[in-house]
């Protein structure tokens, strides 16, 4: 049901009934790896190619999420996701391996959410039962496309962020009123917000304006502000993003605790890594979501949070041609009963 301009509302609330995530050797070191199914001690992991090994990821955060839940692949109605390489290919590449019907997404780093709410949707209003969705990211093979080979030892300004090598995965099903699994409740879908920034090395400055639209048309689409959710988390905005849309929110009249916003990007590493501004890549909101956030409210420590991911719509193409850098961001909220 559409609410307001821009909002979906689940009254049926699909259920989350698994998850699988898998990282890389730096997610390895950080504050969230206890929340990694599989984690790789080296970039490669065993393959030939980096957009090879990025591909292995997305396909065993899949498998992962069949397997806690012994779902079988044919009895899975549909596969959502995305990444950020040329052509999505490293997820319809692992598409091809599942072979399970499928959507591919480019939300940039926002498709963990697109994703999340489209299959939401799609088994609301029983279009589905049984769905995959999920986003992945890994580090070599996305500085390769968007900046410099790793090799080459480019600087990077403090502004800049630590694409995240990894990859989380939902397995979406109805709700059968299974107790103490988080389910969707909402979901707004982002408008493309561009402030005309062209800077490639400030990605959550660039996305900051694109969180703080789609948060206040959530609150003005489903009457309600901030105190709703015990934690709101943006997807990869990073130290300077973060800022920029608390500010922004506040400018705009929402009462926002600092406290209870969170970012993705923050969480996952630790202090001493050399990430700059913070983590960011489609595996970066999609890891921590289906990882270290749904394991926190199954424990209790939360009953309702908002998650926004933001992702920059930029290509190599459009830097090389000074273009400015197009966002958005897409929020699902999820909430738990029991715990």
């Amino acid at each position: 049901m559409l609410k307001g301009k821009q909002s979906w509302i689940f009254p049926n609330h699909p259920v989350i009934l698994s998850t699988g995530v898998s990282g890389g050797p730096f997610e390895a070191n950080g504050y969230l790896s206890d929340d990694f199914d599989i984690l790789h001690d080296d970039l490669w992991m065993g393959k030939d190619s980096y957009e090879q090994a990025h591909r292995l990821l997305l396909e065993e955060a899949a498998q992962t999420a069949l397997q806690k839940s012994e779902i079988k692949p044919e009895d899975t109605q549909f596969f959502i996701a995305g990444d950020l390489i040329n052509q999505i290919t490293p997820t319809s590449f692992a598409a091809r391996d599942l072979k399970i019907p499928y959507f591919g997404l480019f939300g940039a780093c926002s498709t963990s959410m697109e994703g999340l709410a489209l299959a939401s949707f799609l088994i609301n209003y029983q279009g589905a039962t049984k769905i995959l969705t999920g986003a992945s990211s890994h580090n070599a093979a996305v500085e390769k496309q968007f900046r410099y080979p790793t090799e080459y030892g480019g600087q990077k300004p403090p502004t800049a962020q630590w694409t995240v090598t990894g990859a989380g995965v939902a397995l979406l099903a109805a709700n059968n009123n299974q107790l103490n699994l988080p389910y969707t409740t909402s979901a707004t879908i982002g408008k493309v917000m561009d402030m005309g920034l062209s800077d490639p090395f400030n990605m959550g400055g660039a996305m900051a304006p694109a969180a703080a639209d789609t948060i206040s048309a959530h609150f003005n689409d489903l009457k309600r502000d901030a105190s709703y959710y015990d934690l709101i988390v943006t997807g990869d905005l990073g130290k300077i993003g973060r800022e920029t849309a608390i500010a922004l929110l506040t400018n705009s009249g929402w009462d926002i605790n600092p406290d209870k916003f969170k970012d993705c990007g923050l969480l996952l590493y630790k202090e001493n890594q050399p990430v700059q501004s913070g983590g960011s890549g489609a595996g970066c909101s999609a890891t921590v979501l289906y990882g270290h956030l749904l394991n926190e409210m199954k424990k209790g420590k939360y009953k309702k949070i908002l998650l926004v991911a933001t992702g920059a719509l930029l290509s190599p193409l459009t830097v090389q041609q000074n273009e400015s850098i197009p966002c958005i961001a897409h929020a699902v909220s999820i909430e738990i009963n029991g715990g």
